[in-house]
């Protein structure tokens, strides 16, 4: 298996202390660790795309520009492009511009987003939002893998003759479809024949398992071969201390702070949202969080990878209000004592030289 950290550069206050870290901090913050996660032998960096809510996300291609300047090998992701309210041309011109940057190293995950209200703040019409998706996203690819384009489609004017530029630095990078609570981007994922990346972050298993299934079926049913069906998964934050007990002593007030600081009541009921692990005992037992000794962890994610056979797993460090260098720790520790066993005991091929 491989490994990425996510960041969504969230920026809402502590929930214990009520800290709030300057825009200027938080941005150093995250470029940090994206070069230590490179030092520590993580193959992914990501950075989430928000325009709503308590994040500093709007501008991801900015901040992993600034994480390749300082990195040379690890891989930069997003997670995800919300390309339903974007212009396709300008996606296509600023992640080439990312990929001839970083030399190669850029690969996307594109949704139509998570975060409540961006539709209204680009004028756009939430209830065409797969519409958007489809038809941006069909259109991003045509840009990336052709030169001299015609198009004319729904939601933006036509073009004739255009190649954007710059191209992509050693062809079209690759492209994964987030999923969170709907068919539709295991679908256009399956139809396209490219990866999925599941959000795994606030559901309980099946639901996510019921898209990964929903994804490998179409997959081989649009005439992909089957073993080209890549999965990744993301994973509700990480905790990690020497036991259970230990993890629960630890965090448990800041866990059940956080819950209780990003419960949305104007989306109670709504997939996807609020998580129902309220309690860190609940999260630890059925969660998709990542908390408690390092050999629970571990059979987390091995749990996981025998329903999803997924290839690459995401995690996150900052979402509960870890100071910086904490952050680090953690993803230190995990390096040392997780990722290796998880690797041998669930090996991929993804990302490996041809």
């Amino acid at each position: 298996m491989k490994f990425q950290v996510l960041s969504l550069i969230s920026h809402a206050p502590h929930p214990l202390t009520g800290r709030l870290p300057s825009p200027a901090d938080r941005f150093d913050e995250v470029i940090e660790v994206g070069v230590a996660a490179e030092r520590l032998g993580y193959d992914a960096y990501a950075v989430g795309e928000r325009h709503a809510g308590a994040f500093l996300s709007s501008s991801p291609t900015v901040v992993l520009g600034a994480i390749a300047a300082r990195t040379s090998r690890i891989r930069l992701l997003t997670g995800v492009t919300v390309v339903a309210i974007l212009d396709p041309v300008r996606v296509a011109e600023d992640y080439a511009t990312l990929d001839q940057i970083s030399r190669g190293r850029v690969e996307l995950v594109v949704g139509k987003g998570a975060e409540a209200g961006h539709f209204d703040l680009f004028g756009l019409d939430e209830d065409r939002q797969w519409d958007l998706q489809r038809e941006k996203y069909e259109l991003l690819r045509r840009l990336w893998t052709q030169e001299n384009v015609d198009w004319e489609g729904e939601f933006r004017p036509p073009l004739k003759n255009v190649t954007t530029v710059p191209r992509p630095y050693d062809g079209a990078p690759r492209v994964w479809h987030g999923s969170a609570t709907s068919l539709n981007s295991p679908e256009l994922a399956a139809k396209h024949g490219d990866p999925l990346f599941t959000a795994n972050a606030v559901q309980p298993r099946a639901a996510y398992a019921s898209l990964i299934a929903h994804y490998r079926e179409r997959f081989e049913a649009y005439g992909h071969d089957p073993a080209r069906a890549r999965v990744a998964a993301g994973s509700g934050g990480l905790l990690i201390a020497d036991t259970a007990e230990q993890a629960v002593a630890r965090y448990k007030e800041l866990y059940e702070a956080k819950v209780a600081q990003s419960f949305r009541p104007d989306l109670a009921g709504k997939a996807g949202y609020n998580t129902p692990f309220r309690t860190i005992e609940d999260a630890i037992a059925d969660g998709p969080q990542l908390i408690g000794s390092p050999q629970q962890i571990i059979d987390k994610i091995l749990g996981y990878h025998e329903v999803y056979g997924h290839d690459l797993q995401s995690i996150t460090v900052d979402g509960f209000g870890l100071a910086p260098a904490e952050q680090i720790e953690t993803l230190e520790r995990f390096a040392q004592e997780i990722a290796p066993v998880v690797r041998r005991a669930a090996p991929s091929t993804l990302w490996d030289a041809p």
